[in-house]
């Protein structure tokens, strides 16, 4: 009992999880028009929403909530999920999930912003949602830009106008001794004398990473690219990246 957590009125423990042959074999039928392998197929993910729905705990939302509009982004990936491509289902829902519950906490932001600037948002995002729905993985910004027939920065302006706002205290990095914090890495310009000697520190430490990591860290924190972006670019997974990206953070830390 102490293990018991109910989402829905679910008990997460109870939650089942699909091999990938009963998968393909329930997508399979499920194209042919199975309700009933439908909802074993729902069923059989749910706690791949479970998964995704933690990532968003400290927001302070009802958990209860994110699980439904979870579950909502679950359902549209399984009716846009393309048995052709040779991608495993969760890689193509995990985006869709998180798209769904980020579109829900945008629609509850108490933070104000225009409707011209929220409607363009709301067209990327569609667009977003079509392109992954094609490419089967998530589209550059390029890519989302030359479908709406708008510039780059427009597109980015405008989805970055809708992110949730962050506060001083959320934790960006912990090693499970030492916890670091957003208003930690806020700039001061008045640290004159200390900034010019860490700047020589941090480019020292970066000396120290292999060429691929430094590639990695170039395009995710100069060129602003995504995981997935990046790992398109260089020809290796983001499962890897994200790891490359870790590792070379956490010896820039030691270093430090």
């Amino acid at each position: 009992m102490l293990n018991k957590v109910e989402i829905c009125g679910i008990n997460t423990s109870e939650l089942t999880v699909l091999k990938e042959g009963e998968k393909a074999e329930l997508l399979r039928r499920i194209k042919q028009g199975d309700e009933e392998a439908r909802t074993a197929f729902v069923n059989g993910n749910l706690k791949l929403v479970l998964s995704v729905v933690q990532r968003f705990s400290n927001r302070g939302e009802d958990p209860d909530d994110l699980f439904q509009i979870g579950c909502i982004g679950l359902i549209k990936a399984i009716d846009n999920f393309d048995l052709s491509q040779e991608v495993k289902f969760s890689t193509y829902a995990v985006p869709m999930i998180i798209g769904e519950i980020r579109r829900y906490l945008r629609d509850n932001n108490p933070i104000r912003v225009s409707r011209s600037m929220r409607d363009t948002a709301y067209k990327a995002l569609g667009a977003k949602e079509r392109l992954t729905a094609t490419l089967q993985r998530e589209p550059t910004v390029e890519e989302i830009a030359k479908e709406l027939g708008m510039k780059r920065e427009e597109v980015v302006i405008a989805l970055e106008a809708i992110v949730d706002p962050v506060s001083l205290f959320d934790s960006v990095y912990n090693d499970d001794s030492d916890t670091i914090y957003l208003m930690d890495q806020v700039w001061d310009t008045h640290e004159t004398e200390s900034n010019w000697v860490e700047e020589i520190s941090l480019r020292q430490a970066v000396a120290r990473l292999s060429d691929r990591e430094k590639r990695i860290l170039s395009l995710r924190f100069y060129a602003g690219k995504t995981q997935t972006e990046v790992a398109a670019e260089i020809g290796i997974s983001q499962a890897q990246v994200s790891r490359l990206e870790k590792n070379a953070l956490t010896e820039i830390k030691k270093y430090l």
